[in-house]
Formats: C-alpha cells, structure tokens, sequence
C-alpha cells in the first residue's frame, strides 16, 4: 500500500498549476449519459475516484476514449446496461451521480448504495424523495436503489430538506429530460453545481439560477454532444496556498477561479498573508513570517467549505496563537485529530470545534489517513515537522489529489511516494 515520506521544515517556493476540479468532473462524467451523441470533457483530473467513474460509465455499456492530456471522449448510445454495482460504488459516494441520468433517460436504474469517505451521514433520502415528486417509483432492496418511471418524468416543485451538493446535482440531471418544469429550492450554491448547469446548457438544457437556493429546469427532449472544459479546483487551489502558509513560504498557483475561494482568501488574509489575485492566478507570500492562527466555522458555500477545514486545522497546530476551528457539516470529521496529536499539535475538542494552541514546529512520526481531506492535512502537517513523517494509507488522498508529491517536489518540498500508484 502506498505512502508519502516527508522531510519537513522548508518553506514552499515556486508555482504550479491547478488540476480540473474532482468534484465538477464526478458529476459531468455522469451527466453525459444525457446525450445522444459523443461529448468531450476536457481538463479532467487523474484521481482514482474519476478513474471508477470511467470505469462505472464503461460497465454500462458507453464507449469511451481517454484522449492525451486526460481530455475524455464519452459515446452514451451504446448504455444498454443500468446497473451500478456495489464493487465500485462502494468506493466513491459520486457513483449515486448515474442515478438521475438513467432514471430519466431510460427509465429505470438500479445503484448500490454508495460508499466514500467515513466522515458522517451523508443519505440519499433527499435524492430519492426528490425523484418521486418528479414521478419515479423507488425502492431500496438489498442494499440497492431500485428506480423507475412509466413514460417521462414530470417537472415539481421540490423544497430540500438539507443543502446537498450531490443531491442537487442528481436532481437537475433527473429533471433536465422531464415533462414540463422543475424547481428545486433550498439548492447547493457550489460553484461545481453551477459548472455542471452550464455543461448541460451547452448540450441544449434549459437550466436557470445555477449558484442561487432556486434552480429552474425546463425539461427537454433530447440533448445533443459538444465539448466542455471542467472548471479548476478550488479545494486544491486551497491546500497549495496553506500549505504555502504555513511553510512560510511563497508560491503562485495558476488556472484557477479566484471568484470561486472568496472565503478561503478571506481566512487566509487574516493569518498575515500577503496575496495577489489575477484572473486566472493567485499568488501568496508570507515574507518568513509564522501565520497568525484563525477561526474558522464550515458552511455550504459561498463560506468557508468543510473541504478545507483539516488543511486550516493543521495550519492552527504551528500558528501563533490559539484558534478554532468548528465544523457544522459532517459530524465525524475530526478523526485526523489524533494523527496530528502524534505529531506534537496542541489539540483539544470540544463538541465539533478544534481548539489547537499554535507550536514553532511539529514533530516527524508515522501517522494514518482516515479520509481524503484529512490526509492532505496530514501532509501540510508534515511539511512544518522536524525530521521524518510518513503518510500511510494515501490511497485515500489518491482519490482527490493529481500528483500530489510531484506538485510539492515542484514547490521544493521534500516528499517522496514509496509503493504502488493506485491512481495511474
């Protein structure tokens, strides 16, 4: 099993460039199963978790070509299969993402229940719920979703219980070739929602109010091919700049969406970063001071993302001063707590709030990534400690990271990866 060796102590200096965002690209494969002719997506990360998307769209009967520079060419005419087996859902949450396309189109499909990270309960009750106001028949048997519809899905009015990203998104891809109009209120506001609305238009959707609670979807007919370019990632636009930080360092990332990290930017101003914005590049110096630490509160966008809650968390652990950070959106992810404990960070929790007094540095030892945002804090955790740290079990930072220790060797970092690529 792989894992990331890390030499600690050096400040991060240089650029990279930002990889297609996972979380745009995860919903887009999916929703290509809309068309009637081939689309291509362009700017799609290299992760594992996109890799069993391909895998999961090819098993169901799409031809697919994987172009240079991981630009993918998907001919959704040939599904004749609608079956999402649970040996690859059980690995990527996303895979509910085929749900919409192949109940809408098809009309039937049957989906494991997905799988994913271990970070809290995450159901899909608002999915399926949603699904049967727009005239679905659903079931849940043996640990699978069974759906069907007799004729077309019909347009409502649906008022979500929760904001849900994935939700959202499996509801405007279900309601996208529905009878008449659909309005899904109380909607997610992400940027990668909005990014998946105008891959659909482009394909001929009739999708409005993308990035507001209100999305208004005027069904179609039939939706043709195209091209479309995955938007930059956000989260891990984020890790780079605070892992830049944190280091004391100073790096300048490009292809990226500034107008999509306002909080992030925000929060990492206040550690005494100075930072540039263009509009595709950011750049970010801390001139070798030791960042201020902050206080930090999780909420679905537009403020600060749980995605990035265990990258400012270790940033805390060697910042001057106390700060907390407090996740409202999963309750289970402070499970990398402990790991940075062993490091020497001054943790204490406090229901869901991290109070972490800050330390000069940490300390090498061996720690264990429990999930996919946690292992990256464990990385940037790494960089500020004195001597040795391994990562083990990286195959969890493999689903949301592309080259990961390459782009850190880029910055000057001394990382190296022992075992076997899960990703290539």
């Amino acid at each position: 099993m792989d894992k990331l060796i890390i030499s600690g102590g050096l400040p991060l200096n240089g650029e990279i460039r930002i990889s297609g965002a996972k979380n745009s690209a995860l919903p887009i494969l999916a929703a290509t199963l809309l068309a009637d002719a081939p689309v291509v997506i362009s700017n799609v990360p290299h992760l594992h978790d996109v890799t069993t998307m391909i895998e999961l769209l090819g098993s169901i009967g799409a031809d697919i070509i994987i172009h240079e520079l991981m630009s993918i060419e998907i001919d959704p005419r040939a599904v004749h299969n609608f079956f999402a087996p649970y040996e690859l859902v059980k690995t990527m949450r996303a895979s509910i993402l085929v749900l919409g396309p192949l109940l809408t189109k098809y009309g039937k499909a049957k989906v494991s229940l997905p799988g994913g990270c271990n970070i809290g309960a995450r159901p899909v009750d608002i999915h399926l719920a949603g699904m049967r106001q727009l005239g679905a028949e659903i079931s849940i048997d043996g640990g699978y979703i069974y759906a069907e519809s007799k004729g077309r899905l019909h347009g409502a009015e649906i008022v979500m219980d929760l904001v849900t990203v994935t939700g959202t998104e499996n509801l405007i891809m279900a309601a996208v070739l529905a009878d008449g109009r659909t309005v899904l209120k109380n909607a997610a506001r992400e940027p990668e929602v909005t990014d998946l609305a105008n891959f659909l238009n482009s394909l001929g959707a009739k999708i409005t109010g993308a990035g507001t609670d209100t999305i208004v979807i005027d069904g179609v007919s039939s939706l043709g091919g195209g091209q479309y370019k995955v938007m930059p990632d956000r989260i891990e636009a984020g890790t780079y700049l605070t892992a830049a930080a944190m280091t004391r360092g100073r790096i300048k990332i490009k292809d990226v969406m500034p107008q999509t990290m306002d909080a992030i930017l925000y929060h990492l101003r206040e550690t005494g970063a100075m930072i540039k914005v263009g509009e595709n590049w950011i750049e970010l110096d801390m001139h070798g001071q030791r960042p201020h630490a902050v206080n930090v509160r999780t909420f679905p966008y537009p403020a600060f993302p749980t995605d990035m809650q265990a990258q400012f968390l270790a940033m805390n652990c060697v910042a001057d001063g106390v700060g907390m950070i407090t996740e409202t959106i999963f309750e289970n992810r402070f499970m990398h707590v402990q790991e940075l404990q062993r490091l020497g960070a001054n943790i204490k929790l406090q229901g869901n709030t991290a109070i972490s007094e800050g330390v000069p540095m940490l300390t090498g030892a061996q720690v264990m990534a429990t999930d996919l945002r946690a292992s990256a804090g464990l990385v940037l955790a790494g960089l500020v400690s004195a001597g040795e740290t391994t990562v083990d079990r990286i195959y969890h930072i493999d689903r949301g990271y592309e080259c990961i220790e390459e782009k850190f060797s880029q910055l000057g970092a001394k990382i190296r990866r022992e075992g076997r690529k899960i990703a290539g």
